[in-house]
């Protein structure tokens, strides 16, 4: 249980890095370009940056995390509503200090953006 346990939570961690370090890069390119996109094109842009951090973690880590397909399954439904909910909380914190809020920060981009780096992990890693 404590194996699987670390597994998940391993999973969870790479994600939300993952994402973290994405949402620094993306406040860094947004400030010039202040006009908000049409959020089903930003939602398409979520996925394919998801399915594309899915494969440069593939490079990193071929293996996958979680062990066993059942809990492989699971782990592809469970992780993204966590980093969602976790970038959702971020979203919550930023605005709360007045800073910039990114569409990454709302649980629904989030949970694009790691469901698919999940889903391409789920079907490429070894």
């Amino acid at each position: 249980m404590f194996e699987f346990i670390f597994q998940i939570l391993g999973e969870i961690l790479i994600q939300a890095v993952g994402e973290a370090l994405f949402e620094l890069g993306l406040h860094s390119l947004a400030e010039p370009f202040r006009k908000p996109p049409n959020p089903w094109l930003a939602a398409f842009g979520y996925v394919l940056f998801g399915a594309a951090a899915g494969g440069i973690s593939i490079a990193l880590f071929p293996s996958h995390f979680v062990v066993g397909e059942t809990w492989r399954l699971l782990n592809l439904v469970i992780t993204p509503v966590a980093v969602g909910l976790l970038m959702c909380v971020m979203g919550a914190w930023r605005a709360k200090r007045g800073q910039a809020v990114l569409r990454i920060d709302r649980f629904s981009y989030g949970f694009l953006f790691a469901f698919f780096l999940a889903l391409v992990r789920f079907g490429f890693a070894k």
